[in-house]
């Protein structure tokens, strides 16, 4: 066990996360919700019981590169707990054979470390819906742990009375979860994964405001119209907006690189040749390398997906 429990300390453990909601563009109501439905619970953990126990836990879902890991670290940084990030792939690949003992594991550290936040990555990877032909029995063993120790560090078994006596230990280890797929999640999980937020693409206004935060630190030109831009990546998401912005830092030292190899330069030549023109690569980002930047990066989402997470959302939603 002391090989595993170094590997979650080595791998899964973050300490010191500093995300703060600010760094984290639009997305109003899904902060609001998770500071509800985590933050507040922390904070006062008396005034949460019976019917205002806290959930067992908080699912966000909605298309890649929306900002989901960063609001799980934005809670675990407002709330300065020790942060467990779990990528559910890693941990059922890594640690083949013995996905279910890590669980217990994970948990029992996240208890130790009180108060934690314990945040799944992909959770769908490690807890799909069960029953399928292609279903390995310990895959059903890690599902059945994980579901378990979620409820125990609800403070019980969950299925308390919702009434004026059914009191709940106050909770100090904290369940969050993301997935792109939420189609794909087990039954049992979504259940106990009772708050479920739909964290959409950004608007254009929430676009416009990545743009500002992707280039705050660089230089940035008097021509650039972030309402513009904003207009040009319509149904970007968030990681494709800071994909447009960095290739769009990028275009300066393009050139100075054109320019160097036009002079029939490479290796030590082309190095000093950059370090001379150091300047030149620090020049304010144009529109134009914007819009150059944008021709090349395209939005990772289809409109068909897109229906498909409303749908979800319709459905199984509870936010």
């Amino acid at each position: 066990d002391v090989e595993l429990i170094e590997g979650i300390e080595r791998d899964i453990v973050e300490t010191g996360v500093s995300v703060t909601w600010d760094e984290i563009a639009e997305l109003k109501e899904a902060k609001q919700l998770l500071q509800e439905a985590v933050v507040l619970p922390l904070w006062m953990p008396d005034f949460f019981r019976g019917i205002r126990r806290p959930w067992k836990g908080v699912l966000m879902f909605g298309p890649p590169g929306t900002g989901k890991t960063m609001l799980a670290k934005a809670v675990a940084a407002e709330c300065k707990t020790t942060f467990f990030n779990v990528s559910a792939s890693t941990l059922s690949s890594k640690w083949r054979g013995e996905s279910e003992k890590m669980v217990r594991l994970l948990f029992d550290m996240a208890r130790w470390h009180a108060p934690s936040t314990v945040f799944f990555d992909e959770i769908d990877s490690l807890a799909g819906q069960r029953g399928g032909a292609n279903e390995h029995e310990a895959s059903r063993r890690v599902k059945t742990e994980l579901m378990v120790q979620m409820d125990g560090v609800a403070g019980g078994s969950g299925d308390a009375p919702e009434d004026a006596g059914a009191e709940a230990a106050p909770r100090t280890v904290i369940v969050l979860a993301a997935t792109n797929t939420p189609w794909e999640l087990d039954e049992a999980l979504r259940r106990r994964l009772e708050k479920r937020i739909y964290i959409p693409l950004p608007t254009a206004a929430g676009r416009a405001a990545l743009f500002e935060i992707n280039m705050k630190s660089v230089d940035v030109a008097d021509d650039v119209e972030l309402d513009d831009l904003a207009a040009k990546t319509d149904g970007y998401s968030g990681a494709d907006v800071a994909n447009v912005c960095r290739d769009a830092a990028m275009m300066s030292v393009r050139r100075v690189m054109e320019a160097a190899r036009a002079k029939g330069l490479s290796g030590a030549e082309m190095q000093r040749e950059l370090a001379a023109n150091r300047g030149a690569m620090q020049a304010d980002v144009s529109m134009e390398d914007f819009l150059n930047a944008i021709r090349k990066v395209r939005g990772s989402v289809g409109s068909a997906d897109l229906q498909k997470y409303r749908d979800w959302s319709d459905e199984f939603g509870a936010a």
